[in-house]
């Protein structure tokens, strides 16, 4: 797997790599108010990238604090890549990004666990 991009910005680090069949997206860091934005254009990028990629994990293993803007962010992510039928898969969830995915109730989106399962 070759890294394609680093972005960072506002307490995130965004580690980008594709292997040609999965683009593996790595957060580090706080995913906030002010970091969403910069996650969100990775995103979005990644998405609108031709070809499109077969599938996107978003990996949050590296990400110590989320708040409902990262949640809101990744939902946004989630309904785009269904609707070209992109995989996309969370992977990493655990602690208080866990917590918040579950008391928001949208961890039932997401087919969520460490082998990153694919979202039907």
């Amino acid at each position: 797997m070759r890294p394609v991009a680093i972005a960072s910005g506002d307490g995130i680090e965004i580690k980008v790599e594709d292997s040609g069949r999965e683009v593996i997206v790595r957060l580090s860091g706080r995913v906030n108010v002010d970091s969403s934005p910069v996650l969100r254009d990775r995103l979005i990028a990644i998405l609108f990238e031709k070809p499109l990629p077969p599938a996107v994990t978003v990996d949050l293993t590296g990400a110590v604090y989320i708040e409902t803007s990262g949640i809101a962010t990744l939902i946004e992510a989630l309904r785009f890549a269904r609707h070209h039928q992109i995989g996309f898969f969370l992977r990493g969830l655990n602690g208080s990004v866990l917590r918040l995915f579950e008391v928001t109730g949208v961890l039932a989106l997401f087919e969520a666990g460490d082998g990153g399962q694919k979202v039907s």
